[in-house]
Formats: structure tokens, C-alpha cells, sequence
């Protein structure tokens, strides 16, 4: 190799060798003299006055294929070196033998080897040095550390926990295996695991974003005075496959602008995903640092392992370095996949300098020359510099090999992600690499191996976590708010009518918040995230009055002052307006949502959004919300396909609340009118924060101007549970009749009013005002009366539905319990009818439960620009299709002729022949 051109850095030829020398020395001495600040400053002149000078330097955001911390600048790693490395060997055989002893039982398990074998060395040192549980010692409370756990390293992370004695081995046997109780999930999982896991991370992506954004959030509240953030940090372990996904990169630069230097991100880099290498023609890791270092991050590469620090101080010429930059991904897996033999030929055998450098070493030592990843002392140095490390968020590239220990049964190899068993072979490779004291005997069995209570490496365990304040992962259900929840009268304005003045739920939820902001027991509790739509829906005037948050605050004059709600930003604001980042947006809801459990401070998020770019776009985080156990409101703003009606396809939502549906705990309504908003946010509020259910609430809410009615008597019950009886049209009852909510309505069923036919009539949303429109119609033009049924949650109606049907079927000789759907219904007269601004599906889950024929109208397809009258002829959800269909059913059911059917067709001028909406 020719010494001139070996600037791997710069892949620059070095013309005059000597005088580079000089150069490097001048810089030695300069750091020597005057430190490394004075040196860097030096350096970043000399580049500006040569970019001005016209020459052009490019940006460089990668620094060579070595270890930032040089050798002589690593802090050493305190603590028994001997005993931790004792531990971490049995807490790698237990780990792996939960996977194989779960698929002796049945390979239906499965579970995960590989992952944690490259990574226990990460987590170890982590465990052992820096991550600090909730504590109050010596009077002084620290609220803990973060740690976003990989979700493939979770057998490892198990098996330390058996050995300080939080699981027992039964539980470990149950690993994967929970229907019976008492066995473990299989990856972190709150909702399954509410004592011991604080965050879901395995759908991949997900916990990157989450962990950058609980990282802005403690931020946030230390800033508002509400938290007192210390110098906790959030880690976050990702895999270096990982970190593909869009959302695993998407808010690097959000960290990287608001300095969020309580940030750690630890990037296991095993150089293979699932299927095989990660950049098999690069290197992941030096992407990774471009990625990070533009974004503002500091970046620490932890690459190679202390036994190759004596080979780098022989590297005179740098020929090292440039071999080990020269080689790819590719080619260092196969490194490690084969054996010290092929290294010493097909890595150091490149060049005859480095083979030479090499000869006096055996192929078994070569084959231990380790990877940083798994070298104790480069990580506690690199975790001290990233705790220490101020003004940045910091990230830890560091190098290891994947299914690390398993040898012939995957290590390094692209199978060994799906490695599942290990035959006994392995097994006992596995045993005398990590000198698990076992007989060969046992060996075969897989049986898990814990030392004696009083033994040292029990009792080194135990003593490390109890320096840390106590044991990790594990999540805390803290008190109960410190707020008192205010009576329902605190929205007396939207319980009233608004008499001629015409509004849309999304001004009546403004309105609503405002009135939660003016209570003094709830103002700072409240949290409104928007992401970069607060004008369009009216929430502008928070900006003066709340402020936007920023941790820089506001560094100028924002071009509206002069107008009274300007656009201002402060350390202390109270809104999150996460700019066109509904993803971002999310990810603090979250936080936000989940702050009871990780702050001790129970805030109350309200997060509105789009509603087609909700449950859509983010409904992978909607899941992991619901695994999270967060608590809070989520405003799918201009809902429903009609009811945005200009902008067209890609704006118009008609399945939100379907998706909503898929989301256990997610509690999710579609109201119509102010004072059902206004029940259902107050109610949330009771189940969430005073009985401290581990729900959430998505509640629509439409940008249709109308006047609203006075709350009718009785009717919250209703609201609550899905349905209630808004009035009737026809009889001689006529008016507010919510107090029949819940009970028989009419005559028998099947009984006529006289000769009048009837029908019910169930809409939500919008479209309940067509519904009523429709009863109108029904009532003038055809002499049909009716009963109108507000549905503010076909979810929650279907969801009760199941439940009492569950309950019959599992109690036959017990009396039967009634559906709440059946109990509005079972007297009500003639056919059900109901319509929606949503997919058919969406009113179709309550079908088996209604006693009568039932007709469902919904707004399948793709949406499309035009007027709000025209969408819904379009969509045939308008008054006039919901009439019809009404005449069609009692025309069915023999109460009215078929030619009156016919007649409101021609009446109403629907073409019959008009292609159906849902292929259009």
C-alpha cells in the first residue's frame, strides 16, 4: 500500500509526507500547551479562512473506523472485573436457556438468543454503574433513570432479574407462555407486565422516537417548574437493523436542536438484521455517525476492544487503519463467522505490513482480538463520557457480534436471528466458554443456574443496584393526582343551547379547554400538544395566553405582535406545537400520558390532530399508548368523510373510529352536539385520573358550523354508553326525550301506532343532523313517525354487546343479561335505520344485537372535493338516501307499499343508476 494515499478520512493523496508531519506536530504541541478546545478552535479557523479563500472543503461528518476515546483517555472502569464478568456469563446461560427450554415445549414459542448475546455486555455495564432506580436516600429523592429496553434483549433481561431474586425459576419455565398466569411476555409489554416493564419497545422504530421525546418531555416539565429533573437520563438500546425505520431517524434532529443532553441512545451495532447483513457493502457504523453528528448529536464509536490497542500503537504508517477502514460490513461479519485462521488470511493477509504485524500471534489469539462491544472497560468509558457530556444528546455506536457465545449454532451468522435451539453440542461449547459450573449431564437438561443467596456474585449483584437507589427495569403506579376534578357545571356554557349562533364541535372543545385552563386546581396540569394546525382549529389564542414551549424561548420579535394573539414562544410555555410531525406529536402525548407513573405528576394531555392522519398514520404508537398504559384525550379534528368537504381524498376520514376500535383500551365516541362533548371530556377525566383506569380516549370532533341544543334531562348515561333517545317525530310525544334513555320505548314490537308506520333512526356526528332532517321528511312528505337516536360510540355499544354475549354464553343456566342496544330497542316500533360518516362497518358491529331488521348507511371509498351537500348525495349518507332507505325497509317489512319507495326516489331525484361510491 502506498503511504501517501492511506488519508482514509479524507481519501486525499498526501503529496508531501513531511510536511504533513510537521503540521501534526505543530497541533500536538498546541494540545499539549493550551488543551484540546484551543486546538479545535485552531483548526475550525483554519477551514473557515480556507472556504473563504474559495477553496472547497466539504463537510466531513465522519471520523476514522476507531474508538472516539482513545486508550489513554478512557476512564477505568471501577468494581470487580472478575466477579462482574462471573455474573454476566450466568446471566447469558440463563438467557439462552428460557429460549431453548420454551421451544422443547413447543417451537410455537420462539423466542429471541441472538440479540441479547451481542448486547449483554451493554446492558451489564449499565446495571452495574449507571442507571439508577427511584430513590429516596439520604433524604434526597431521585426519580430514576429511563431505559428503553430492546425488545429482543428481553430473555437476558429476565435472566438478570432471576438472579437478583425478583423472578423465580417457575416464571422463567413460563417464559412466553402467559394464558395459565405467572409466565413472562415475550418482549416488554406494561400492559402484560405493569409491575415491571415501563416501556413497549419491540415494534421496531417505535422506541427510538418514544425515548427522544420522554427525554423533550422531562425537559418540558422541569422547565414549567412542575419536576425537578436532576440529572436523570433517558437510555434508549436499539439494534443497528433498527434504526432503518423511518421513525427510529425521523426526530434525530429534534433532539439535536432543543440540546436534549439528558438523551442517551446505545446503538447496538451486530452488523445483521433478520435476514443478514445490515450494509453488507458499507458500514453501518460510520452511516450512523454521519446521520447523528449532522443532527447535532455527539457521537461516541466504541469499535474495538482493549486487545487491540497494542496493534494500534504498532501502527506506525496507519496501514491498520486504513485496512480497517477499507473493509466492509460484509466481510467483518464473516470475520467473526469463521475463525482466527481466515482472519489472519483474509484480513491481516491482505497486505504482507500486516501480516508481518501479526506473524509472532497464534490464530487463537487473532481470534480473540475483541470488538468494543464487548469489552467492559471501552463501554463504562463511553457511558461516563455520554453521562458527562453536556449540551447535546449523546449516541453510543458501539460494535459487537451477533448470537456472540452460540458458536457453531449461529454466531455471526445470517441464521442466527431465527435461532430458536441449540443442540447439545453447542450446549456444552456454550458451558465451557463461559465456565457455567454444570456437569455434562446437566448441561443437556438446559436447567437455569443460580448461585447460592450468600454467594459473592448474589451479593455484589444486590449491592450494586441497592448504590443505584434499587432494581431497573421496573414501573412505579405512583398517587393519585394532586388535583381535584371540578363538577360537570364547569362547562355550563356548552351544556346551554347556542340559541341562533351556529358552531362546530371543534370550537366547543376549544371552548372546553378553555374552561379547564381557567380552573386553578387543573391549569398547569393541562397539556395541549397540536402538531402546526392550531389555526385551523381556532386554538391560536393559547399561543398568548399559555405560550408555545420552547427551551430556547424567544430569540426575536415575532412578525405579528401588534396583533392580540401573536405567536409567542417560551421556557416555560404550556403548549407542544410539534410543527407538521404527527408522529413527534404522538410520541408526547405519551409521555405526557404516561408522566403519572414515570414523574409522579399526573398531566393531562389533549392532543388534536387531523383525523385522517391519526389512527392512520400513527396507529402503531395508538398501540403502543395502549400498552403504555397512558391516560389522556386525543381530538381527531375535522372528522368524518364529509365533513372536510374541500380538500378532497387524501384529507377525509371515514374509518378513524374503526381503527380506534382496535385498541382495547382506547374508550372513543363521535359526538354530535357541545353538551355530549362536554359529558364525555368530563367523565374521561373521572375514569382516568380519579379511578385511575389505565385508558385513553380518541373523541371526534367536526369543523361543521350549527346551532346546538340545551342538553336534554337524563340523557348522560346515555352518552356515556353509546345511544340515547334524542326525540321523537310523528307521535304525540314530540320533543326532548333523553329521560327514556335506557328504557322501553313505543308499543310491542311489531305494533303499530294506529295506521302510521314508524322507524328508529340512529345517527352520530354530523350525520345525526341529517337523521333529523330525515325524520322531517319521513314525517311531512310520507305521514312515517320516528324516534331519533343519538349514537355518540358504536365501539362502546358493540363492546357492551360482546361483553353481556360472553357473559350468556358462558352462564346458560343463569337468566340472560340484556345487551344495552337491546334494552333501548327490544319495544321500540318498525325497522332500525342508521348512518354514519364513517364505513358501514362502523354501525355495522351492533347488528346481531338489535331485536328489528337494521339498515346501515356509511361512506365507503375514497373521498373526493366538493360541497358537504354534494358528499353526502355522493356518498348517499344525506337525508334524503337516509329517508328512502327508511320508506325501503317498512316497504320490506309490509307497513308502507313498494310504489311509495319508488315515488321518494323520483321524489328526491336519486339516480338509481349511479355507480356505487365505494368503487367510484
Amino acid at each position: 500500500m502506498n503511504s501517501t494515499t492511506i488519508n482514509s478520512a479524507t481519501n486525499l493523496t498526501d503529496l508531501d509526507p513531511t510536511e504533513t508531519r510537521e503540521w501534526a506536530e505543530s497541533l500536538d504541541s498546541v494540545m499539549e500547551s493550551s488543551g484540546n478546545e484551543r486546538a479545535h478552535f485552531l483548526i475550525e479557523a483554519l477551514i473557515d479562512r480556507a472556504r473563504r479563500t474559495g477553496i472547497h472543503i466539504p463537510y466531513q461528518a465522519n471520523t476514522a473506523y476507531l474508538n472516539t476515546i482513545p486508550s489513554h483517555k478512557e476512564q477505568p472502569s471501577p468494581g470487580d472485573h472478575e466477579v462482574e464478568w462471573r455474573i454476566r456469563a450466568l446471566i447469558r446461560w440463563n438467557a439462552m436457556a428460557m429460549v431453548v427450554r420454551a421451544n422443547r415445549i413447543s417451537t410455537e414459542l420462539g423466542g429471541h438468543i441472538a440479540s441479547f448475546a451481542s448486547a449483554a455486555t451493554l446492558y451489564d455495564v449499565g446495571f452495574n454503574h449507571f442507571w439508577r432506580a427511584s430513590s429516596d436516600r439520604h433524604g434526597e429523592q431521585h426519580a430514576g433513570d429511563m431505559v428503553f429496553i430492546q425488545g429482543h434483549s428481553a430473555p437476558g433481561i429476565y435472566a438478570r432479574a432471576y438472579l437478583e431474586r425478583r423472578i423465580n425459576k417457575e416464571e422463567l419455565r413460563l417464559f412466553r407462555q402467559e394464558v395459565d398466569g405467572g409466565g413472562l411476555s415475550s418482549y416488554p409489554h406494561p400492559w402484560l407486565m405493569p409491575d415491571f416493564w415501563q416501556f413497549p419497545t419491540v415494534s421496531m422504530g417505535l422506541g427510538p422516537i418514544m425515548a427522544i421525546y420522554q427525554a423533550r418531555y422531562m425537559k418540558y416539565l422541569h422547565h414549567r417548574g412542575m419536576i425537578d429533573a436532576k440529572d436523570r437520563k433517558v437510555w434508549a438500546f436499539l439494534g443497528d437493523g433498527e434504526m432503518d425505520e423511518p421513525e427510529s431517524r425521523g426526530a434525530l434532529s429534534v433532539a439535536g436542536r432543543e440540546n436534549l443532553d439528558n438523551l442517551i441512545f446505545v446503538v447496538n451495532c451486530n452488523l445483521q438484521r433478520l435476514d443478514g447483513p445490515v450494509r453488507g457493502n458499507g458500514k453501518i457504523i460510520q452511516e450512523l455517525e454521519g446521520d447523528f453528528r449532522g443532527a447535532g448529536w455527539n457521537v461516541i464509536k466504541v469499535i474495538w476492544g482493549s486487545y487491540w490497542d497494542k496493534l494500534l500503537m504498532k501502527d506506525n504508517k496507519g496501514l491498520l487503519k486504513a485496512r480497517m477502514e477499507e473493509a466492509v460490513d460484509g466481510e467483518y461479519q464473516a470475520f467473526k463467522a469463521k475463525d482466527g485462521a481466515y482472519v489472519r488470511d483474509k484480513f491481516f493477509g491482505k497486505y504482507p505490513e500486516l501480516k508481518a504485524m501479526v506473524a509472532n500471534m497464534t490464530d487463537e489469539d487473532i481470534w480473540r482480538l475483541n470488538r468494543g462491544g464487548h469489552d467492559p472497560h471501552k463501554i463504562y468509558a463511553a457511558y461516563h463520557a455520554a453521562t458527562h457530556h453536556t449540551g447535546q444528546p449523546t449516541v453510543i455506536l458501539a460494535k459487537t457480534v451477533k448470537g456472540y457465545g452460540m458458536g457453531e449454532a449461529g454466531e455471526g451468522q445470517n441464521t442466527t436471528h431465527q435461532q430458536k435451539k441449540m443442540g447439545e453440542e453447542s450446549l456444552l461449547a456454550f458451558r465451557d466458554r463461559f465456565n457455567i459450573p454444570l456437569t455434562d449431564e446437566e448441561v443437556a437438561r438446559a436447567p437455569f443456574y443460580r448461585p447460592e443467596a450468600k454467594s459473592v456474585e448474589t451479593e455484589y449483584l444486590l449491592d450494586r443496584r441497592h448504590a443505584l437507589g434499587g432494581f431497573l427495569p421496573a414501573r412505579r403506579n405512583l398517587s393519585a393526582p394532586k388535583f381535584k376534578l371540578p363538577p360537570l357545571d364547569i362547562f355550563k356554557t356548552q351544556l346551554e343551547s347556542t340559541k341562533d349562533r351556529e358552531i362546530s364541535t371543534t370550537m366547543a372543545f376549544v371552548r372546553i379547554l378553555s374552561a379547564l385552563m381557567r380552573d386553578k386546581e387543573l391549569k398547569n396540569y393541562i397539556v395541549p400538544i397540536i402538531p402546526d394546525e392550531s389555526r385551523t382549529f381556532g386554538m391560536e389564542g393559547m399561543f398568548r395566553q399559555l405560550g408555545i414551549y420552547s427551551p430556547k424561548g424567544q430569540l426575536y420579535e415575532p412578525v405579528d405582535s401588534d396583533q392580540l394573539m401573536f405567536y409567542r414562544e417560551d421556557k416555560n410555555g404550556q403548549v407542544l406545537q410539534e410543527g407538521i410531525n404527527e408522529a413527534g406529536a404522538m410520541c408526547s402525548w405519551i409521555a405526557a400520558g404516561t408522566a403519572y407513573s414515570n414523574h409522579d405528576v399526573c398531566t393531562i394531555p389533549f392532543y388534536i390532530l387531523y383525523s385522517m392522519f391519526g389512527f392512520q398514520r400513527i396507529g402503531d404508537l395508538c398501540w403502543a399508548a395502549g400498552d403504555s398504559r397512558a391516560r389522556g384525550f386525543i381530538m381527531g379534528g375535522t372528522a368524518g368523510r364529509t365533513t372536510l368537504a374541500g380538500e378532497g381524498l387524501q384529507h377525509q376520514d371515514g374509518h378513524s373510529l374503526v381503527l380506534a376500535q382496535t385498541v382495547p383500551n382506547c374508550v372513543s365516541y363521535d359526538p354530535t352536539y357541545s353538551y355530549e362533548l362536554a359529558v364525555i371530556i368530563h367523565d374521561g377525566m373521572r375514569r382516568m385520573y380519579q379511578q385511575q383506569e389505565s385508558i385513553y380516549y380518541y373523541i371526534t370532533v367536526m369543523n361543521e358550523n350549527y346551532v346546538h341544543p340545551e342538553m336534554p334531562k337524563n340523557c348522560a348515561d346515555g352518552i356515556l354508553r353509546g345511544m340515547y333517545l334524542l326525540r321523537q317525530v310523528g307521535d304525540e310525544v314530540d320533543g326532548k326525550a333523553g329521560e327514556k334513555s335506557g328504557k322501553k320505548v313505543g308499543g310491542k314490537k311489531g305494533e303499530k301506532a294506529g295506521d302510521q308506520p314508524k322507524v328508529q333512526l340512529l345517527g352520530g356526528g354530523t350525520i345525526l343532523r341529517e337523521v333529523e332532517f330525515a325524520a322531517e321528511l319521513l314525517k311531512s312528505d310520507y305521514g312515517v313517525s320516528s324516534d331519533i337516536w343519538s349514537v355518540t360510540s358504536f365501539n362502546e355499544l358493540a363492546r357492551d354487546g360482546q361483553n353481556i354475549e360472553r357473559h350468556n354464553r358462558l352462564h346458560p343456566t343463569a337468566t340472560p343479561k340484556q345487551s344495552y342496544v337491546e334494552m333501548c330497542l327490544e319495544n321500540a316500533q318498525g325497522p332500525v335505520i342508521a348512518a354514519t360518516d364513517y364505513m358501514q362497518i362502523y354501525a355495522e358491529q351492533i347488528r346481531r344485537f338489535i331485536p328489528a331488521k337494521y339498515h346501515v348507511l356509511g361512506t365507503d371509498g375514497f373521498g373526493r372535493s366538493d360541497t358537504r351537500e354534494k358528499l353526502r348525495k355522493f356518498f348517499e349518507v344525506d337525508r334524503y338516501h337516509i329517508a328512502t332507505l327508511a320508506l325501503k325497509a317498512l316497504a320490506d317489512a309490509e307497513s308502507v307499499p313498494r310504489e311509495t319507495v319508488a315515488d321518494a326516489i323520483a321524489k328526491y331525484q336519486i339516480d338509481p343508476e349511479k355507480p356505487n361510491p365505494m368503487t367510484v
